[in-house]
């Protein structure tokens, strides 16, 4: 019975991923595949069908098996991904933002960056 509860906060976290991955299929400043990803992962620990439901779906399958299969992210998910960010930390400094807030922001986000641009794509 312990475990209950974590498998129930799994899918909780499960579902609220693929409603932000669903809503990012629509909206263009939202990512989607982070969100599928996560929903996987959440799903994978609480309930093998709504797993298997993500692995088989038509929009939300393909970013899961590239991810577990190459640890690839999709080129448009990359190019949006850095336009968002540079258009963030533009805001940060148009904003008058303060430069420790600048300096470590954009280490974060060149961090970020970094990471993505190592990862292959698709």
């Amino acid at each position: 019975m312990g475990a209950q509860p974590g498998k129930t906060g799994f899918r909780i976290l499960a579902y609220m991923s693929v409603g932000l991955a669903a809503a990012g299929v629509v909206l263009p400043l939202l990512p989607t595949t982070p969100f599928v990803i996560l929903a996987a992962f959440f799903a994978s620990k609480s309930s093998p069908a709504f797993a298997r439901w993500l692995e088989e779906h038509p929009t939300f399958g393909p970013a899961i098996e590239e991810w577990r299969a190459r640890r690839a992210i999709p080129r448009k998910a990359k190019l949006l991904a850095f336009a968002m960010m540079g258009l963030s930390w533009s805001m940060l400094v148009w904003l008058g933002s303060p430069v420790l807030v600048l300096a470590v922001s954009g280490l974060f986000l060149l961090g970020v960056a970094g990471y993505m641009l190592s990862r292959p794509s698709y």
